[in-house]
């Protein structure tokens, strides 16, 4: 290993992360990579999934050095993304990271909050609390509001931020 503290990286972490950052940007710009550059959320959201896919694979297989570059391509994926959102004034790697630090804060009151330790089936009912209190956030935007992005399951269905099931073959993604 390397750079790591015994956590999800430690110290080099942070640098190496920048340094992705960093690289994305760079493929982006005016002088950067054209094909990098003509990417929309659409255009690569297939290929998001692709690397998920790819991720569980190398998890099914127990193959720990192709896990490893299967992470590092789904992270690109991620910061591919918040790049093109950042080049919208939308959000930027940092709003996701705090987004999911918020979720996970607010999902874990048992580790993180004032609740303290509890059992198991405590913490299933928090977490159900929990989730409800968000899907009733959800529901309050403004309908038809989504993030332009929009993926087709195995079943033929289409989701996006805030439509979830409906059939859509005219908008397909298709890789």
């Amino acid at each position: 290993m390397t750079g790591g503290t015994g956590a999800a990286g430690g110290a080099g972490a942070a640098s190496r992360l920048g340094d992705l950052l960093r690289i994305m940007a760079r493929l982006r710009a005016a002088d950067g990579c054209p094909w990098d550059r003509e990417q929309t959320f659409a255009t690569i959201a297939p290929y998001t999934i692709e690397e998920a896919y790819e991720v569980a694979d190398a998890i099914e297989r127990n193959d720990m050095p192709h896990l490893k570059d299967e992470l590092g391509d789904l992270l690109f994926q991620v910061v591919f993304h918040a790049q093109i959102a950042s080049e919208g004034k939308r959000f930027d790697f940092e709003d996701v990271a705090g987004a999911i630090c918020d979720k996970l804060l607010r999902r874990h009151p048992h580790v993180f909050g004032a609740s303290g330790p509890m059992s198991r089936a405590e913490q299933n009912a928090a977490w159900e609390q929990i989730k409800a209190a968000e899907r009733a956030a959800a529901e309050q935007r403004v309908p038809g509001e989504t993030t332009g992005i929009s993926y087709e399951d195995k079943d033929g269905h289409w989701h996006d931020e805030l439509s979830v099931g409906k059939d859509r073959p005219d908008t397909a993604v298709k890789g």
